[in-house]
């Protein structure tokens, strides 16, 4: 079969491997996105009298059907198609005749990856905040469960004040629901339809944009046609700059679970099935799901900067640079997908040991509390300040507990104040839930089935 921009002559085998590389590989990832793209886009036509109603119906129960095979796997894209988008011509073509022919009518393969990749990157952040939120719902939960129970808190890895258990879960369950908060731009930026720009610059037909963008579930057209094009590999960076931050969230937390379930701390046991052996020490028990969180979350930095290497200096219009930015979304959005549920599974099932956390309470831990009784007694902060540090007897043993409810301001150790947190945390689920149902109900509407737009 043809190839879409065959014009009587055969391209160079090397230029044509070096050119196609990976993308019909890739492209099987987002044929249900471009098949449901192209449903729209046939049933546009058909409205405006560029397609008969008989021509848009055939093409829709091809498209479907496609979009069927290529949710199970069978449906086949070669290095001889190029990508996707051939592919799919090409079997409309085969199966139905002058009607495949039509499909492309107004249509560049620019605004047609385009819009393939943005209802992929909807379908995706969607699921991404499900896991994100679900894993900071489980910190929440074991953050008011250990509210209380006291864990010497550090800086610069040295023991440092008293701290709790909870406060240290809360801290990154709050920070994933401020990455949710940062995701949920990211969508709205995305939840744009570029289809109709056509190679940059529209074309003199009366397509309908709008009523397009309404078929497909989007919340606007995104407007300038140059734009459109100009965006590709921009979004794509927004949404890896996202996962970046994610990553580095996650990163930490592995961190600190891996340290804090050192023998030397004992503070936290990870679950044994979680955790593989050694070839050689029979004891061994690693935390290599946790390490390869860590590992991975440099990965998608790279592939962060990988896209914004490639977009950097390019002027504006399409160019053939934009392909490279496909493998780096798709790969790190796997990556930072399975680095949430490795993450979340760890919490769900991490044993809390108590008496190893208070063991770990010495006096040194309470230097901090001495010399602020001396304060309360009349001290200036830094005579008691000195006080304290050239004496350190003076900070006692004490009552981690009784220090801990001690501290009462917003967010403290003995106030967590996981009441707003929460909220906002639900509401950002609620949204999360909402777009993936109406983005479902648009893609089932126009494959005559529900199938999934992003694939795992």
């Amino acid at each position: 079969m043809a190839k879409l921009w065959q014009k009587g002559y055969t391209l160079n085998e090397l230029i044509e491997r070096f050119t196609v590389g990976e993308d019909y590989l890739l492209d099987r990832e987002l044929t249900v996105a471009d098949c449901a793209a192209s449903v729209a886009h046939a049933r546009m036509l058909a409205e405006v009298g560029l397609l008969t109603g008989e021509e848009a119906a055939a093409l829709e129960r091809e498209l479907g059907t496609i979009a069927a095979e290529a949710a199970e796997g069978r449906f086949e894209i070669t290095r001889e198609d190029e990508d996707g988008h051939t592919a799919i011509e090409n079997r409309l073509t085969e199966r139905l005749g002058e009607p495949g022919k039509k499909i492309h009518t107004g249509r560049s393969r620019n605004d047609q990856v385009v819009t393939a990749l943005r209802l992929y990157t909807k379908a995706y952040l969607t699921t991404l905040a499900g896991a994100a939120a679900g894993c900071a719902a489980l910190l929440f939960d074991r953050a008011e469960r250990h509210a209380d129970l006291p864990m010497v808190g550090r800086t610069h890895m040295q023991p440092a004040m008293p701290s709790t258990v909870g406060l240290w879960m809360a801290s990154y369950a709050e920070e994933l629901v401020d990455l949710l908060q940062l995701l949920q731009g990211v969508y709205t930026v995305a939840d744009q339809s570029p289809l109709g720009a056509a190679a940059s610059y529209g074309v003199p037909l009366p397509l309908d944009r709008a009523r397009t963008a309404q078929l497909m579930g989007f919340a606007r057209v995104q407007n300038n046609v140059l734009y459109a094009n100009n965006s590709r590999g921009r979004v794509e960076s927004l949404v890896l700059d996202l996962l970046d931050q994610l990553g580095l969230t996650l990163n930490r937390l592995a961190t600190d679970l891996i340290l804090f379930s050192l023998p030397e701390f004992g503070y936290f046991s990870l679950p044994e099935e979680l955790c593989s052996g050694s070839s050689i020490m029979p004891q061994k028990r690693n935390p290599d799901g946790l390490e390869l969180v860590r590992a991975k979350s440099g990965m998608i930095s790279g592939w962060a900067a990988q896209v914004k290497n490639v977009v950097r200096s390019l002027p504006s219009g399409y160019n053939r640079d934009l392909q490279e930015t496909k493998q780096p979304l798709l790969a790190a959005a796997r990556t930072a997908l399975d680095s949430v549920r490795v993450s979340a599974l760890t919490i769900e099932r991490l044993t809390v040991h108590p008496e190893r956390l208070r063991a770990a309470f010495t006096p040194e831990v309470f230097a901090t509390d001495a010399a602020l009784e001396y304060v309360r007694a009349g001290d200036s902060f830094r005579d008691a300040y000195r006080k304290v540090g050239e004496t350190p007897d003076l900070a006692g043993d004490r009552d981690p507990a009784e220090l801990i409810a001690a501290r009462t301001p917003l967010g403290s150790p003995g106030n967590l104040s996981l009441t707003q947190p929460r909220a906002r945390l639900g509401e950002l689920q609620r949204w999360a839930v909402e777009q993936d149902r109406a983005l479902q109900a648009a893609v089932e509407d126009l494959l005559g089935r529900r199938v999934a737009l992003y694939r795992e």
